[in-house]
């Protein structure tokens, strides 16, 4: 669709240059009084200033993101992609500014629903206040094409839900968590819980380290009960369940030792 609109334009940009050009050609002056050059000063001089403005403009408000930009959805060849877990790897501006917010062209490295990996590019507009919100190691939603996966789009469907499943599938996958631990934190009772104790086991998953935590748990009546689980984190979450930590929780009243730990993805 971007295409056709950028060919339209040049085309009709070529023709509109083009009747300019045969115009003051073929001209033929009308009196002998008339100024030479006449041919070159009529209405048609218009055309040609349109189209220099107009083939920049269709360029530039048809390049990737522009159009996300405002109407805050993916483009369609994207708003129906699969949804995939892409972790920033880098990031850089592209120079292109719309209403003096930059364009930002983001390297990904893709996690896609079957759990294969794949490097793929995104560019998007992103306010200037939240731009600082781009770091490495941070991770995203994306839209992708199976049959075209250097390039992706960050996911505007504002659908929690689905890239939460997105999440807890890719999760399940590398053993960093099971269904079971899911279904408790989805059913489970929410409370809190203060870290009294932590220890490193030792294993390590895709990065993820396993933590063994001795926890203080406050039940819905105000009491409290002690519990030890275990957990695989991530090096920069590590600093959200040291001790003295106050965490989110969630257990099943029939089975309140074993505790799930609520903690953001991108901490």
């Amino acid at each position: 669709m971007m295409k056709s609109l950028r060919w339209i334009a040049v085309a009709l940009a070529a023709l509109a240059i083009g009747y300019y050009l045969l115009h003051g050609l073929t001209y033929v002056r009308t009196s002998e009084y008339e100024p030479a050059g006449m041919g070159w000063l009529g209405w048609q001089m218009v055309l040609p200033i349109i189209a220099l403005t107009l083939v920049p403009m269709v360029f530039a408000f048809t390049g990737e993101g522009i159009i996300a930009a405002f109407t805050g959805r993916n483009s369609a060849a994207f708003r129906n992609g699969l949804l995939g877990l892409g972790t920033i790897t880098s990031f850089r501006q592209t120079g292109l500014t719309v209403n003096d917010q930059p364009q930002v062209r983001i390297e990904f490295r893709v996690e896609g629903m079957d759990g294969k990996t794949f490097d793929a590019a995104a560019k998007m507009i992103v306010p200037l206040t939240e731009l600082a919100l781009l770091q490495p190691g941070v991770v995203l939603p994306v839209r992708y094409l199976p049959d075209r996966t250097d390039k992706v789009e960050v996911d505007l469907s504002g659908d929690p839900a689905t890239a939460q499943q997105a999440m807890n599938e890719s999760l399940i996958r590398k053993g960093i968590t099971t269904r079971h631990k899911l279904d408790i934190a989805e059913r489970g009772i929410a409370t809190q819980a203060v870290v009294q104790a932590l220890s490193v086991t030792g294993t390590i998953r895709d990065g993820h380290s396993e933590v063994a935590l001795g926890l203080v748990v406050t039940r819905p009546d105000g009491s409290t009960y002690r519990t030890q689980v275990t957990k695989f984190l991530a090096p920069s979450t590590i600093g959200q369940v040291q001790v003295g930590r106050i965490l989110r929780v969630h257990y099943l009243p029939g089975n309140e030792d074993e505790v799930v730990i609520a903690l953001p993805v991108n901490a």
